[in-house]
């Protein structure tokens, strides 16, 4: 017996070939999906059936970089100083924030951002975590949140030596190691594992040659790729030449930390050159629009030419809708050449960043045999006819989070009919805001 049979619903394929099937039934046997189709439910029984009439079914969505911890900074209230450029942001904003996390914030930063992401329709994320004060465990308790919720999640620390030089960035790769190793014992154990590690960095100019040849040896020995900020402004260009005497790309190339499982961010300052560069080793590059409007970092003009760019937040939300019209419109107002299609293609190109992560253990982002059950159930009704050829259209214009019903991801139905299956809501956010106002005063006692 099938575990779900989704009958008679519309399949919208989100990578390329963007595909159209009317009338379709989706049969769910434990994590997988066993059969995709017209008529696949035939003769299928099921311990829950859902009536798809009306209704379309999409993979779910993927965030390709976030901040979790960014959860509680909503509304934060501290006595920031100015922030007319982008360190003054980082000091007197992030870098007071994190400061202040403990194992119980980042608990609920978890929670709270793998809910919004799930109501959202997004099944996965690729979270880059920081805690000066409370690095060693840290990315166990950002694992919990998320599989308490139930997202596939990625996480790594940041590696630093911001406050305490290189002794700070070896407790950050110990930390990545340690739950690499822990991620790898309960996968040698046979279990469904929902959440992978990275090696996480938080960019060039506040690591030293020497950390990044504690980086390297990290990635080696976890066989995990590198998930870093790379020229967010050009002021991290401008540190490497000034201090390197070389680009950022170039000098992460000398330690090997380039390749086809590293994940760069941002790359608004980087240069043609090396935007050839990291296409030729194969690194993902994500673009997060609406946070690189926020910190007034510009716009990145080679964002066409990137082989394998995905979609990310940078911490705004896990709303990939609101994030991929953002970013689309942001690209219109820059004078760029990107349409719906180019930007729905980047977005489902998260799934095979998470495919990375995961190491093969599992295939995500299409409805059909073989691929992990993350699918999210849309109560959109065109206005105009669906097809294939204005699929993408489609979801640029007209579809939005609002039209999320149901969430399943890893075969388990997570949220249903605009609820949580198994959360209470209500309490963990009350709880959320009782720690949020605990780190507020923390992060406000901290100086800049």
């Amino acid at each position: 017996m099938a575990d779900i049979l989704i009958k008679n619903i519309t399949l919208m394929e989100t990578q390329p070939p963007f595909t159209i099937t009317e009338g379709a039934d989706v049969v769910i046997t434990g994590s997988v999906i066993e059969k995709a189709g017209v008529g696949a439910g035939a003769g299928i029984e099921a311990s829950k059936v859902i009536d798809g009439s009306g209704k379309i079914l999409i993979p779910g969505n993927v965030c390709a970089h976030h901040h979790y911890y960014s959860a509680l900074s909503r509304g934060m209230l501290i006595s920031a100083g100015p922030q007319t450029d982008f360190i003054q942001v980082l000091k007197e904003w992030w870098w007071r924030l994190d400061r202040a996390l403990d194992e119980e914030s980042i608990y609920y930063s978890s929670l709270v951002a793998s809910m919004e992401a799930v109501r959202a329709g997004t099944t996965g994320i690729v979270d880059h975590h920081a805690s000066p004060a409370f690095i060693k465990g840290s990315l166990s308790a950002i694992a919990k949140g998320m599989e308490e919720v139930g997202v596939h999640g990625v996480t790594c620390y940041e590696v630093t030596e911001r406050n305490d030089g290189i002794n700070e960035a070896l407790a950050g790769v110990n930390e990545n190691i340690r739950f690499a190793s822990e991620i790898d014992r309960r996968a040698e154990q046979g279990e469904d594992v929902l959440t992978e590690a990275m090696i996480g960095a938080h960019a060039p100019f506040t690591l030293s040659d020497e950390a990044l040849g504690l980086l390297f040896d990290a990635t080696t020995e976890t066989g995990r790729g590198l998930h870093i900020h790379v020229a967010e402004d050009k002021y991290d260009s401008i540190w490497s030449h000034h201090f390197y005497g070389d680009d950022i790309l170039a000098r992460l190339c000398r330690f090997n930390l380039l390749d086809e499982k590293t994940l760069l961010v941002h790359g608004v300052a980087l240069s043609e050159k090396e935007v050839d560069m990291l296409n030729e080793r194969g690194c993902f590059l994500a673009h997060n629009a609406r946070s690189n409007m926020n910190n007034h970092v510009g716009y990145f003009p080679y964002l066409s030419k990137v082989k394998k760019s995905v979609i990310g937040t940078d911490g705004c939300g896990g709303n990939m809708f609101e994030e991929l019209k953002i970013a689309f419109f942001k690209n219109k107002d820059a004078s760029g050449s990107w349409w719906p299609a180019d930007y729905l293609t980047s977005l489902s190109r998260g799934n095979m960043l998470l495919e990375s992560a995961f190491r093969g253990r599992a295939r995500f982002g299409r409805i059909a045999p073989g691929y992990k059950a993350d699918l999210v159930i849309l109560s959109y009704a065109p206005p105009t006819p669906l097809k294939s050829e204005n699929a993408a259209t489609h979801f640029v214009w007209g579809m939005c989070s609002e039209n999320v019903e149901s969430t399943i991801i890893n075969g388990r139905l997570v949220y249903e009919n605009h609820h949580f299956t198994a959360l209470d809501e209500e309490r963990i956010f009350r709880e959320a805001r009782r720690v949020a106002e605990r780190v507020w005063a923390e992060a406000d006692s901290i100086k800049a």
